[in-house]
């Protein structure tokens, strides 16, 4: 009948095996494998750009954009772009970093403290769960 025995589940006491045609088994499995591949949660980055002197307006319009993303379930990469001399400024920044993570504290939370990596000061917020 040019069937196979193929074990199902080793580890079971005792092992399951099943007489079945082995290359459709091969098939359905890489097919039960996509599928779960397709359902997995995608994690999407969205990415919200500063620089030291950045007024209050604009951080609240970059707040709501924020929240935005949050709320759809992607993660917010905020960082502050130090560009030319504005480098001296690091403190500027990192407080601007620390107060636009205040302003979404019901929305989100910081996944690791402001990050100097070479001209951009870097955070990452993650949704709250609900």
């Amino acid at each position: 009948m040019e069937l196979d025995l193929v074990e199902i589940s080793p580890t079971a006491k005792p092992p399951v095996c099943k007489i079945v045609d082995y290359q459709k088994f091969l098939f359905d499995e890489k097919k039960k494998l996509k599928k779960q591949k397709a359902n997995a949660s995608k994690v999407v980055v969205k990415e919200i750009r500063f620089t030291p002197n950045t007024d209050d307006h604009d951080l609240n319009f970059k707040f709501d954009h924020a929240k935005k993303f949050l709320e759809g379930g992607a993660k917010v990469k905020a960082y502050v772009f130090f560009k030319g001399r504005n480098i001296i400024f690091k403190d500027k920044g990192q407080i601007l970093l620390l107060q636009f993570v205040e302003k979404l504290k019901d929305y989100g939370k910081l996944e690791q403290m402001p990050k100097l990596e070479g001209k951009r000061m870097i955070i990452f917020i993650s949704p709250l769960k609900k």
